[in-house]
Formats: structure tokens, C-alpha cells, sequence
């Protein structure tokens, strides 16, 4: 394993977001997707005051994050063109590298590093021709995209795929191409949930045929899930994850005894969906249910929480040091 620990100390953003003893809004991230063939900003059903952005709207939803002390980001990127193998990651790099040149240290940007938004089929691997898995071609594919992303000026990577021996072969990738103080973020023990259907509309990622259950992890085993994240640990990860989030609670403390390293929740689109159209019915109190939520999600030992509220981080009271 190769674990450098200056990984996490490269900028304050990132040292706060490890902070074993604070609660602060670094250890919340908020994800943002950018697509490459919208000219409106497109709303995501359940998800309030979330949207797909053309790039132009993004810089002006971020200038006003930051604002709001939300400036640790999770980038979703939606080409226009999609493939079976071979994949133009100009958009994609393009896009990275003006985030950057914008806002430069003040935010730290990881991008999601998966093939679903780019494939013509939706799964986030590459098939041969009897349409099984390729892992071999699809880790090929993984570590091109991780580095294309840090060559484009990415600040962290984070594997969503679920696919065997990803983690290492992105932090070889990384490490062999002067990227080695790049951090992964794994998805380390993902589920095959019901809960992601509004993250599926708004990345373009919904299959074409079958389902995701024979790469991502059955939510009915646990010790699949423990396996998963001692696995990504072993092979390089940096900090893991758990999603969705609210339903792996009963994960990230044994996950953290076992590797020793730092468990975040995913408060995934349908989880926080949940919250927010029961506040649109009255049911409840959006900025309550949330931060409830996320005190749960800290509470079971969460060091971090990805979560569409993110940028609510200073109206709900929390400070960024």
C-alpha cells in the first residue's frame, strides 16, 4: 500500500475535512453536475435547489456556494457523446481545467471518476463481446479517465465503479504520472439501492438493460460491504465511503476499526429527497431534517458527508473553522 499521508494535509479545505474533533462545513461536500448538452440549467426532480448546469451556470452556483462557506465539491460530468470503448474526454478535462483556473484553492474539486454517463449502455463497466464484464478493459478505461482528471487540474479522485481492483490500478496510474499526492476518495462499500433515481436522471445514467447488482454490493450482505472497503484500503484509498449513507450506518465504525482509516456517508438522492419533499408537504422542516440527519451520520462515526445540502452548511450554523 502505498500511503502517504501528506495526501491529506495539502490544503486546509482538505485538513478540515479530516478534523477528527470538529463538525465543521468542510466535512460536508457538495456535488455538482455539469453537463455538456443542456444551454439551461435542468432541474433534478426531489432535490430542491440542486440543478445539471452548463458550465457557465456552474461558475455562478459556486461563486455563490462559496458565499455560503460550502467549498468542498464532488463533480459529476455529463458528455454529449456517448460509446462503447473509446471515450473523448475533452468536455471533461476542458471543464476541470476552467473550475480551477477560476476559483483555484478556494474550493477543493473531486471528481467522480465512473463509465455509466459515458457509455451507451449506462453500467458503469465495459462488456465483451458475450457481454460480460471486461474488468481488465474497464480499469484501463478508469485509470485514464483518474489521470486525464488530475492532468486537467483535479484536486481528489473518486471511483465510483464497484469494479475489482480499481483503487490500485488508479493509484498506480496516479503515482506513475506525478500524481501522487493526489488523494482517492473510494466507494469503497457501495450498495445496489433503490434510493439513487434521482441522481440516475440528472447524470444520464440509468442502464439500458439489467440492473447493477452483479458489480455493486447486495444491501441484504455485510460482510461483502466490510470485504469492500478492507480491499480499497489495501490497495492505496485514502479516506472511504459508505452509500447510500442513512442505510450503511451500521458500517462506517467497523469499517473504520478494521482499515483505521476515515469513513464518510453518502447521503444519497433519494435519501435526501426524502427530506426534502416531506418539507415541501409540511411534514417536516427541511434545514431540521437535515441537520438531524447529518448528526446521525456523524454520530455512527462519519468523518464526512457527501449531501445535496451542502450549501446550506451557514445557514444551518456551521462555521468553516
Amino acid at each position: 500500500m502505498n500511503d502517504k499521508l501528506l495526501r491529506l494535509k495539502k490544503n486546509s479545505i482538505l485538513r478540515n475535512m479530516c478534523a477528527e474533533t470538529s463538525f465543521l462545513s468542510d466535512q460536508l461536500i457538495q456535488p455538482i453536475f455539469i453537463s455538456e448538452k443542456i444551454t439551461d440549467k435542468k432541474n433534478i426532480p426531489g432535490l430542491g435547489d440542486n440543478y445539471v448546469f452548463n458550465i457557465n451556470d456552474s461558475f455562478r452556483q459556486i461563486e455563490n456556494d462559496l458565499k455560503n462557506n460550502c467549498r468542498n465539491f464532488l463533480l459529476f460530468l455529463i458528455p454529449s457523446q456517448k460509446s462503447e470503448k473509446d471515450f473523448n474526454l475533452d468536455f471533461q478535462s476542458k471543464t476541470i481545467n476552467q473550475i480551477k483556473k477560476n476559483f483555484k484553492d478556494d474550493i477543493f474539486l473531486w471528481s467522480d471518476v465512473c463509465l455509466c454517463s459515458m457509455t451507451t449502455h449506462g453500467h458503469c463497466c465495459l462488456f465483451d463481446e458475450k457481454q460480460n464484464i471486461d474488468n481488465h478493459k474497464s480499469l484501463n478505461a478508469l485509470s485514464k479517465i483518474a489521470i486525464t482528471y488530475a492532468n486537467a487540474g483535479v484536486d481528489g479522485i473518486a471511483p465510483s465503479d464497484m469494479m475489482d481492483g480499481r483503487t490500485s490500478k488508479i493509484r498506480l496510474s496516479l503515482d506513475e504520472n506525478n500524481h501522487d499526492l493526489i488523494p482517492i476518495m473510494s466507494y469503497s462499500s457501495k450498495f445496489a439501492s433503490n434510493f439513487y433515481g434521482p441522481f440516475r436522471e440528472a447524470a444520464d445514467s440509468s442502464p439500458s438493460f439489467g440492473d447493477r447488482k452483479h458489480y455493486q454490493l447486495d444491501y441484504r450482505n455485510k460482510n461483502d460491504a466490510l470485504r469492500a472497503s478492507k480491499r480499497c484500503a489495501e490497495e492505496g484509498a485514502d479516506l472511504l465511503m459508505v452509500k447510500p449513507g442513512v442505510y450503511s450506518l451500521d458500517l462506517i465504525q467497523p469499517i473504520n476499526n478494521l482499515t483505521g482509516l476515515m469513513v464518510g456517508a453518502y447521503q444519497v438522492s433519494g435519501e435526501y429527497a426524502g427530506i426534502n419533499l416531506a418539507s415541501e408537504k409540511n411534514l417536516l422542516k427541511l434545514n431540521e431534517g437535515l441537520f438531524e440527519s447529518w448528526h446521525v451520520m456523524k454520530r455512527a462515526g462519519a468523518q464526512f458527508i457527501i449531501t445535496y445540502g451542502a450549501r446550506k452548511s451557514k445557514e444551518l450554523g456551521f462555521s468553516v473553522k
